[in-house]
């Protein structure tokens, strides 16, 4: 199988992974990695001259990447979406725990005399 055939393959593996509907994040991240490790590797591989076929498979590839980036975009956002949650929890939990930790006096006068 040429070079191009399987950047090609693994191209199509990485959208589908990517389309997947929410399974374990972990695991598709690390599935994501892998291929595109694979793909840089076949990426490097890819030399001139091209036939026909290649070309247009070529072609086919490059839209397909227009497409990539999209879904790795979008699982980005939704990873950058999950940790600012995170953060807002944890906050606002810590917040509720000791609602006093981080109250600011400047500026306030304060008399101790009853």
């Amino acid at each position: 199988m040429s070079v191009l055939k399987e950047f090609h393959k693994a191209t199509i593996e990485l959208i589908q992974i990517l389309q997947q509907p929410q399974t374990e994040r972990d695991q598709k991240i690390l599935q994501v990695e892998a291929l595109l490790d694979r793909r840089e590797a076949l990426m490097k591989e890819i030399v001139p001259p091209f036939t026909p076929e290649e070309a247009e498979l070529g072609k086919q590839i490059v839209t397909m990447n227009e497409r990539l980036e999209q879904l790795i975009t979008a699982e980005k956002v939704s990873i950058q979406k999950d940790i600012k949650e995170l953060h807002v929890k944890k906050v606002s939990n810590t917040k509720y725990v000791n609602p006093y930790q981080n109250l600011s006096t400047d500026g306030m006068f304060y008399d101790k005399r009853k």
